[in-house]
């Protein structure tokens, strides 16, 4: 029989010799562990303990790169950044998903020029990739080649921009309520796109996104269709097929198809004058909308046989009005889609008073002249209260010679006789 191994001897030693137990320091030396004496811990605990408290180790989790997954449109630009905290005098490297080197340091290795030097120190190298294609997609390897090599993996996702979607299925006008079908297809889309349908301002819901993987195997073609009835309201009117992508990053990518639905016509009567008067010129206009648009009119009056007026013209004419021609008048706008009546009931009133000229002559007279009465009577008004702010004096007959005389028959003939004797007296008038 051969010699007993020493290795369990070893472990035995190394978890026993101690009290307490024992494990080694950051700095290499051991340090007591909560083990009581004679306690064995298993073998890969040992071992491992062992290893992740080594100083060696704990250097080299500093030597470890890092790096991050990058997302980018086809045709864009992705940078890859790789770093590492310690890098043991060695450089690190950039390698695509081919394993071929990209970089090492600052050193091109692959002859592409869409790849280029972004920064190169001890501590990180990055490069940038334009004008992405999907081929471009994988696992990108940054190394670095100390003992043992140490590798980072960065997953470069490059998303597929969708085509411009095409509408199919529209050939032809519609008629008024027909129901028609309408397709939408786009391809290159990576992940697969989803499209959405609407009628001007209005949601249409479709059938839901069918998928279809594309012969390269990296993209995918969307398609969708939506069926809706057409009403007259839907003339002229856009159906919009848009199709939405993270890779467009909201901007807006749709086709928009223009339907042209068929109606019959319809038809209003419009006077003008809208209040007419007899001796007046009338015009009725009989205003047609559809698709086509009315081609003839006929004017007719109830009562009256023929009718009055059968043309392309839609107005009907009445050159002097008379109360005769107060009525009911119909209109029958006609297009090859069918026709419509309106109808109309004129009621002639009596002739409006015209002013003549010479009234309103004199009316402006008057005006003048009521005008200047006014004035004159705020003159008046003033002049009468400057009066009756100033005191006025004067000599009554009665007054000369009364106060020599006895009595008022001798004052009468003293003030006759132009006696004047004494002072004059005054009477004030406020």
């Amino acid at each position: 029989m051969g010699a007993p191994s020493a290795l369990p001897l070893l472990l035995l030693f190394a978890c026993c010799w101690a009290p307490g137990g024992a494990n080694l320091s950051q700095d290499g030396y051991w340090q007591e562990q909560n083990l009581e004496l004679g306690t064995l811990a298993p073998l890969n605990e040992a071992i491992s303990s062992r290893v992740w408290s080594s100083p060696d180790m704990l250097a080299s989790q500093d030597s470890q790169p890092w790096t991050s997954d990058e997302t980018v449109v086809a045709g864009g630009t992705v940078v890859l950044k790789c770093q590492v905290k310690d890098h043991e005098d060695s450089s690190l490297q950039w390698s695509n998903p081919a394993q071929q080197t990209l970089y090492f340091g600052e050193k091109r290795a692959l002859r592409d020029n869409r790849i280029q030097l972004v920064k190169s120190t001890p501590h990180e190298l990055s490069i940038s990739i334009s004008n992405v294609a999907l081929a471009d997609e994988g696992e990108y390897t940054c190394s670095i080649f100390t003992m043992p090599v140490r590798t980072a993996k960065s997953l470069v996702t490059v998303l597929g921009i969708p085509q411009k979607p095409v509408i199919s299925g529209y050939k032809s006008s519609l008629r008024e309520k027909d129901t028609t079908t309408l397709s939408c297809q786009s391809s290159g889309s990576k992940p697969a796109a989803q499209l959405t349908w609407r009628k001007g301002d209005q949601e249409l819901h479709g059938e839901s996104t069918r998928i279809q993987e594309d012969p390269n195997g990296k993209t995918f073609t969307v398609s969708s269709s939506v069926t809706f009835q057409v009403t007259r309201e839907d003339d002229g009117a856009d159906i919009v097929c848009s199709v939405n992508h993270e890779s467009l990053k909201g901007a807006d990518r749709s086709t928009a198809q223009r339907i042209e639905v068929l109606y019959t016509p319809t038809a209003k009567i419009r006077p003008d004058p809208p209040h007419p008067r007899e001796g007046q010129k009338l015009l009725l206009h009989c205003e047609g909308r559809g698709n086509p648009v009315p081609q003839q009119y006929v004017w007719e009056k109830e009562g009256s046989v023929p009718p009055l007026k059968m043309a392309q013209e839609s107005a009907l004419i009445f050159p002097f009005l008379n109360k005769s021609d107060s009525g009911t008048y119909g209109c029958t706008a006609t297009s090859n889609m069918g026709s419509y009546k309106a109808y109309y009931t004129l009621n002639v009133n009596d002739p409006s008073p015209v002013p003549s000229s010479s009234s309103t002559y004199h009316a402006i007279i008057g005006g003048i002249v009521a005008f200047i009465v006014f004035l004159l009577l705020i003159l008046l008004i003033f002049l009468g209260h400057y009066l009756i702010r100033h005191k006025g004096t004067y000599l009554t007959h009665e007054a000369k010679g009364s106060d020599d005389a006895p009595d008022a028959d001798t004052a009468i003939i003293n003030a006759e006789g132009g006696q004047s004797g004494g002072d004059d007296k005054k009477e004030y008038f406020i």
